[in-house]
């Protein structure tokens, strides 16, 4: 039985070409980064988090950002410390082994591919009403509360993808820079709107306005940061660590960029929910703001700036609600190839996803990425009703990256750290604790399709498995992965018993907090003593070296 290490190592016939161009300066993954955090979630994601928690889902908003700054901060360490292409995969690879390792890739795998053509329901959505309004061609037809692609609608879904595809393949410095070019409309635009209404109408009582600052209390606050799109906003700041082995000066580079785009992200998001709930006629809360509404509109925003007299404005956000999701689906199609290269690297899937175009670029895993978005767009719930499902699964993996620092930090004390977070014994833990909590935020109903998904996978590991020869299966370091079972399985069953959305409420609001923080704390120390020995990591991380110029 060959051990990951020598499982991952590609023939030397293979590894010639097997080459990362370090293409990408320190703007350009900056802004890989910014362009995923600011896609849809700031057109959508200030209305859904209203109707959950009221006006108080400002404070949503601001808890949403220190918890997941907190997780970027972790994430920063470990991109700086070992620059690497699909790190989301390889940092539990080299902390804990192959098994954990699969888990964790397999999870960020699910949130990452269809995240891309989710954006670009997002975007048909929005272009219907702008198209159909102003032309009189119906791109696509909206049924209730479900956006459901017709025969048109998904032609236009598969032309996106595959501009996407096209431009991935043509290259890691034309896809950044054609990604420049976008995310300084994406941030310039959301930062108007929020100037615009502030001064054209700002109305204080609105916070007080229906029922009230904060009818459903902390637990809608809470759940709004879950299943309202305030983490879903927040996702993306882990992309300049997918794209680490193709930037110059990765050491600095990285943490720059995981650092620099959620403080942007998190000032934008957190005053656009001002703005939203400043500019409402109050008149539309008097059903209570669970009803909040904007009849004949899709996008909350440009129903404002239309009923304000702002017509121009509506015009710049519907051309925004195209450009705002396509920029963010073309960087996550990049970002999936990369993932499923850094999995076919460790040896969980074929060999053929390490293979490279004469553009350095892993063209099998974007094809692939195209093919799996064409499955997502049939008949599949939309935008509002997959945000629950991609939060909870790239929170997830953001709890095994505090483990993966955590016992780093005891395997390798000496590494070479550029970014080293301070206090990181206890803010790893913390980071852990949070992330498990907003699973559980989630509730049941996401949560059990969730892990639903996490079974397939491990399934077609298994199957992997039993299909290879004695000599090309891959060690799967079972006694590191024994806190993983125990890990989910928990995880599943407090949400079962949870007070949160599907919960059966055997657990009452506050008690499935507290014990959902003592269990992952146990999980964390548990997790800690099954970490490999440092002569297996360093093992581990030397078979990335020849992937990089």
């Amino acid at each position: 039985m060959s051990t990951v290490a020598d499982r991952a190592a590609p023939s030397s016939a293979a590894a010639a070409p097997a080459r990362l161009r370090r293409d990408v300066g320190r703007t350009a993954l900056l802004f890989t980064s910014v362009g995923s955090v600011i896609g849809s979630g700031w057109l959508l994601g200030a209305m859904n988090a209203t109707q959950i928690g009221g006006p108080a889902a400002i404070i949503s908003w601001v808890i949403g950002a220190v918890a997941i700054m907190l997780l970027a901060l972790i994430h920063a360490e470990l991109g700086g410390m070992h620059p690497v292409n699909g790190g989301m995969a390889r940092f539990p690879h080299y902390a804990f082994g192959s098994l954990v390792g699969y888990g964790m890739g397999w999870i960020y795998y699910l949130g990452s591919v269809t995240l891309a053509p989710v954006e670009v329901e997002a975007a048909i959505q929005y272009a219907d009403k702008w198209i159909h309004d102003g032309f009189g061609f119906h791109v696509m037809h909206l049924v209730g509360k479900s956006v459901i692609l017709n025969g048109a609608g998904y032609a236009v879904a598969a032309a996106l993808m595959f501009i996407f595809t096209l431009v991935n393949l043509w290259g890691v410095s034309r896809l950044t820079k054609a990604n420049t070019t976008i995310v300084w409309w994406k941030i310039a635009v959301p930062v108007v709107t929020v100037i615009v209404l502030a001064v054209t109408q700002f109305r204080g009582s609105n916070f007080s306005a229906g029922n009230g600052f904060a009818p459903a209390g902390v637990k809608g606050i809470l759940s709004a940061i879950a299943t309202g799109g305030v983490v879903f906003a927040y996702l993306g700041f882990e992309q300049a660590i997918q794209f680490g082995g193709e930037t110059r000066n990765p050491k600095r580079n990285i943490p720059f960029a995981v650092i620099g785009s959620m403080v942007i992200g998190a000032i934008v998001y957190i005053l656009l929910e001002i703005a939203f709930v400043g500019a409402l006629n109050p008149h539309v809360a008097d059903h209570g703001w669970a009803n909040l509404t904007f009849a004949n509109q899709f996008g909350p925003f440009a129903a404002i700036a239309t009923t304000l007299g702002l017509g121009w404005l509506a015009v710049v956000l519907y051309i925004d609600a195209v450009a705002s999701p396509g920029g963010t689906g073309l960087i996550y199609m990049g970002s999936s190839a990369r993932l499923s290269y850094a999995l076919a690297r460790n040896g969980y899937i074929p060999r053929a996803f390490e293979k490279f175009n004469d553009r350095g670029i892993p063209w099998i895993g974007v094809v692939f990425a195209f093919a799996v978005g064409m499955i997502v767009f049939l008949p599949f719930p939309g935008w509002q009703k997959l945000v629950g499902f991609i939060t909870s699964v790239s929170v997830l993996i953001y709890a095994g990256q505090c483990l993966s620092l955590a016992a780093m930090r005891r395997q390798l004390p000496d590494w070479e750290r550029p970014f080293r977070l301070r206090g990181a014994e206890v803010l790893a833990p913390l980071g852990f604790v949070i992330a498990n909590l907003i699973v559980l935020f989630a509730g049941w109903t996401i949560d059990s399709k969730m892990f639903a998904a996490i079974g397939i996978g491990l399934v077609l590991l298994a199957v992997s498995q039993l299909t290879r020869s004695a000599e090309d299966r891959v060690h799967l370091d079972w006694r590191s992965a024994a806190w993983m079972w125990p890990w989910l399985l928990g995880l599943l069953v407090l949400s079962l018993l949870s007070s949160f959305p599907g919960g059966k409420n055997d657990l009452h609001f506050g008690v499935d907090m507290a014990i959902t923080a003592a269990f992952s704390l146990v999980i964390y120390v548990f997790a800690l003593s099954r970490r490999l020995t440092p002569e297996l990591v360093r093992e581990r991380m030397k078979t990335a070296d020849d992937e990089l110029e």
